[in-house]
């Protein structure tokens, strides 16, 4: 009798972890494939080869880019080198990639960028918010940019037990931010069991000098966050459930959601555009190819404008697709008077005139 109960729940345990196996797949998109759609005018930015994870771009067009993100289980191409940031401005008539200089201070070689944001104080002074992973750890970094001297001069260093995995993050404030954590721990092992298991745990934090909140739970990975440009609403993308959510933003910083548009492809980070509204999605057709990096099948890339998402029925609309030839595993769109940029997980970053 004794084996037989060991028995049925051995089959009831691996018919479960079966289960969770073909979910897992489905929320990567393992068998997705993408159809080419082209732009006329695109070219590779010479200077990022190994990611170019997030951008975001200034009123004035200096764009910033995240780029040499390393992490457990993913492809680099560069893994023995340091992450940093970059910039180009974009009303130069051939705009190129800059690598900006960091005050001295800043550890420099553990520096592991992931997302960014900018924000722009009342005295015109620009702050760059930075996601940073220093041996796989979860800070963020809090830069005053220099224009004139090409520079970035770091201020502060946050860590806090409600940022246990920090992806992405939108800045509100000198000091002051929401945040995305893709997954509820911080060890590797947890990770992988979180989200295997689904448990959709995920948050959004608020975080300023005087408080630290969770805002927003029960996202399956919470990744690209960014906010609308009359800051009265937050969007969220859940990248595994293959979804944007709008979330009211309230005067005690507290969220509520609004609406949830779903998506047929893995939406990582979000862009604004200031003047329409738009927005600009960087997503992965098949998120297990991002993983199970194989150069010869190699992640594809997928850029989606979305436009009135408070409307019943928002447009959406494919920009750019290809298949890995050019660019692989598209993680970012931004635009800016008439110019897109794509950058990406670990590869390469495209400049297109639209």
């Amino acid at each position: 009798m004794g084996r037989l109960v060991a028995m049925g729940l051995l089959g009831i345990a691996l018919a479960f972890l079966g289960e969770r196996l073909l979910a897992l797949r489905n929320r990567l998109k393992a068998s997705g494939e993408v159809e080419s759609v082209d732009l006329p005018d695109c070219h590779l930015i010479k200077g990022i080869e190994a990611g170019s994870e997030d951008i975001d771009i200034l009123p004035n067009g200096l764009a910033f880019f995240s780029v040499g993100l390393k992490f457990p289980g993913l492809h680099s191409f560069a893994p023995d080198k340091p992450g940093g940031i970059l910039m180009m401005d974009l009303k130069e008539e051939k705009p190129r990639a800059r690598e900006l200089r960091i005050s001295r201070g800043f550890d420099l070689a553990s520096f592991n960028p992931h997302g960014i944001s900018t924000f722009i104080d009342n005295d015109d002074t620009v702050y760059l918010f930075v996601v940073n992973h220093p041996e796989f750890k979860n800070t963020v970094e809090i830069f005053k940019f220099e224009e004139a001297e090409n520079s970035l001069l770091h201020l502060k260093t946050i860590k806090h037990e409600l940022l246990p995995s920090v992806n992405d993050i939108t800045a509100v404030g000198p000091a002051h931010f929401y945040a995305t954590n893709d997954h509820y721990f911080s060890d590797p092992f947890l990770k992988y069991l979180e989200t295997y298991l689904n448990l959709r745990w995920a948050n959004v934090v608020y975080y300023s000098p005087n408080e630290v909140k969770a805002v927003a739970e029960g996202f399956d990975s919470a990744n690209g966050i960014n906010i609308s440009p009359d800051n009265k609403y937050i969007y969220v993308a859940d990248i595994l459930a293959h979804e944007i959510h709008v979330l009211e933003k309230h005067p005690n910083m507290n969220l509520t959601q609004l609406k949830v548009l779903e998506l047929d492809t893995l939406v990582d980070n979000l862009s604004i555009d200031p003047s329409s509204g738009d927005i600009w999605v960087g997503c992965h057709p098949n998120g297990q190819k991002l993983f199970v990096y194989d150069p010869n099948n190699p992640p594809s890339s997928e850029v989606l404008r979305i436009q009135n998402i408070l409307s019943e029925k928002p447009t959406v609309t494919t920009v750019y697709a290809n298949n890995g030839s050019v660019l692989q595993g598209s993680s970012v769109a931004s635009v800016y008077d008439g110019k897109l940029l794509i950058g990406t997980l670990y590869h390469r970053a495209l400049y297109c005139e639209l």
